[in-house]
């Protein structure tokens, strides 16, 4: 019997545009940072993808990770995570943002691994002729749900032209921002990201989504930009209006706190970022929902996982969003379509890109919903013209390191983040 194994590993930082969408830690840069993984096999034709994200730090440790899987199984998933744990030895590499919850060397070593993980499954599903959600256990849904991610955003960036999107600064701005992408995609749900106005415009702004879209479920992220109080008597204005509410203040003993007032389920991607998180989680009650995303957990199986002990504590499942392209649409999809659990609407940031991928087709979302694909692997071919323009972006856009409070802080001076806010 051959054994396939991994000839060698390509990793290519990109950077694509993205508009100036406001959060609690200040706003996007003009170009968003990713990176592409190609493992190429040891039978010819055969590469598989994998997508993570483009920070500077990350990428030195993708790279010293990648140096080390020339000749591994592609079946080996966990001689992968021994290598890349070898690889990169003990380094705590936190995110700039800080929108996905503090950081650990346990949690580095999972986001460096997951983006491998992903191609060594699209590699082993085009071995076999057989889709990634397969190799995850078959897929019990054939079109996964996605929701409209709204921002409160400023009209373009400053010294740029508006974009196509244009302002969104006040409850007519979203509405406007909700419908457009309502038009486009057919969503049947709406989050908002907020922690950007004090909490009374922003449950305005809920209550405008509410008169404009009556049928829909609303959802509102704060970013832990509140304190406990607030966060309840933000609770209480908006029963009845939300489908949950996310990480409105910080840590699992100040959500314990709201959690245990609020009419709503809480949902969290900050405070329960890890497996080593969930015990004390559900010893506090402090969510009722948990966003997995493959990218922090460390993988598609890991991910599935964490559904697996979900369930077994009654816990919703549902998915976070970053910035992304085609690729981790494409796994977020297999991966979504094979948790049975899986019971909200999957986030996405593919509107925001405006059409820009690294693969010929990415998956298109109508209906509000993507079809599950059934091809071998991912399902995804890379655009080998579109990543070299996006590494050229990446080579002249003068980023190396996401860094939303600094950029703000570029025109407004005084612009300190702060959590809680309010």
């Amino acid at each position: 019997m051959t054994i396939l194994s991994v000839r060698s590993v390509q990793v290519t930082p990109v950077a694509f545009p993205d508009p100036p969408l406001l959060n609690s830690a200040g706003v996007h840069e003009p170009w968003a940072l990713r990176a592409v993984i190609q493992v190429f096999s040891s039978s010819s034709g055969l590469v598989g993808l994998g997508e993570t994200y483009g920070d500077m730090g990350h990428l030195s440790l993708l790279t010293a990770a990648a140096a080390s899987l020339d000749g591994l199984d592609i079946y080996d998933l966990s001689g992968l995570s021994r290598r890349v744990a070898a690889a990169i030895g003990t380094v705590d590499s936190p995110d700039r943002h800080g929108l996905t919850g503090d950081s650990t060397a346990a949690k580095t070593l999972a986001r460096v691994v997951s983006a491998f993980e992903v191609a060594l499954l699209d590699l082993q599903g085009q071995a076999v002729g057989r889709p990634v959600h397969d190799l995850l256990g078959g897929k019990v849904r054939d079109r996964v749900p996605f929701s409209a991610y709204l921002f409160y955003k400023w009209a373009g960036h400053p010294g740029a032209a508006p974009d196509a999107w244009g302002p969104a600064l006040d409850p007519a701005g979203i509405v406007a921002q909700a419908r457009t992408m309502i038009d486009r995609y057919g969503f049947e749900s709406i989050k908002l990201k907020g922690g950007v106005f004090p909490p009374d415009q922003e449950i305005d702004a809920i209550r405008a989504l509410r008169d404009a879209f009556p049928a829909l479920p609303l959802r509102l992220d704060p970013n832990a930009a509140w304190t406990p109080a607030t966060s309840i008597k933000v609770a209480g204005q908006t029963d009845g209006l939300l489908e949950y509410l996310e990480d409105p203040t910080g840590g699992l003993a100040g959500m314990a706190e709201v959690a245990a007032l609020a009419p709503m389920p809480l949902a969290t991607n900050m405070c329960v970022v890890a497996f080593a998180d969930l015990p004390e989680a559900v010893r506090r009650g402090s969510v009722q929902i948990v966003l997995a995303d493959h990218h922090y957990w460390g993988g598609l199986r890991a991910s599935a996982e964490l559904a697996a002990i979900c369930r077994t504590w009654g816990l919703g499942v549902s998915m976070h969003s970053n910035s992304h392209l085609g690729i981790s649409l494409a796994a977020m999809t297999h991966l979504a379509a094979s948790v049975q659990n899986l019971t909200y609407a999957v986030d996405t940031h593919t509107p925001w890109q405006s059409g820009v991928d690294v693969v010929t087709a990415p998956l298109e979302i109508t209906g509000g919903a993507a079809t599950v694909p059934d091809t071998p692997g991912l399902g995804v071919t890379l655009d080998e013209d579109a990543l070299a323009r996006l590494h050229e972006n990446w080579l002249h856009c003068g980023i190396r390191e996401r860094d939303d409070t600094s950029y703000r802080q570029r025109f407004e001076p005084g612009y300190v983040k702060r959590r809680p806010r309010w």
